[in-house]
């Protein structure tokens, strides 16, 4: 059987605090925020970036579609970068926004990639790479 999805649109990430998490984000990654209203009007929060983004939710957020048991800090995922990695680990240093590891060699989905790991505010794991 041929796959049946095409692409990721976004993940949720339950957090500890929305605006300190959306802080982080925009300074590490530059990626923008947004407000939008759920399906009953209840109040969303979201990072984006290019045809992507990363909704936030705290522990008290309402809304009708949420994991069985959100936890902070559970998140582990990869961004691929659009500068040369090099670029990125300097506006990381620049930003003091440490690295837990790397660059390092690794396998994406597309073939081998150079990543460096780092933490958001929650311990939530994001990775980010070039394809080598």
């Amino acid at each position: 059987m041929n796959t049946l999805i095409d692409r990721i649109d976004h993940i949720v990430l339950t957090v500890t605090d929305i605006e300190v998490t959306t802080q982080f984000y925009e300074k590490a990654f530059g990626f923008e925020r947004e407000f939008f209203r759920g399906p009953e009007g209840q109040p969303r929060h979201a990072l984006l970036f290019g045809q992507l983004k990363i909704n936030l939710q705290d522990r008290n957020t309402e809304t009708p579609t949420k994991a069985r048991i959100p936890t902070i800090g559970s998140g582990d995922f990869c961004l691929i970068a659009s500068v040369p990695l090099d670029d990125f680990i300097k506006h990381l240093e620049a930003q003091q926004i440490p690295i837990d590891v790397g660059p390092v060699s690794r396998r994406g989905a597309l073939g081998p990639i150079r990543s460096v790991y780092l933490r958001d505010p929650d311990g939530n794991l994001v990775e980010v790479a070039e394809y080598i």
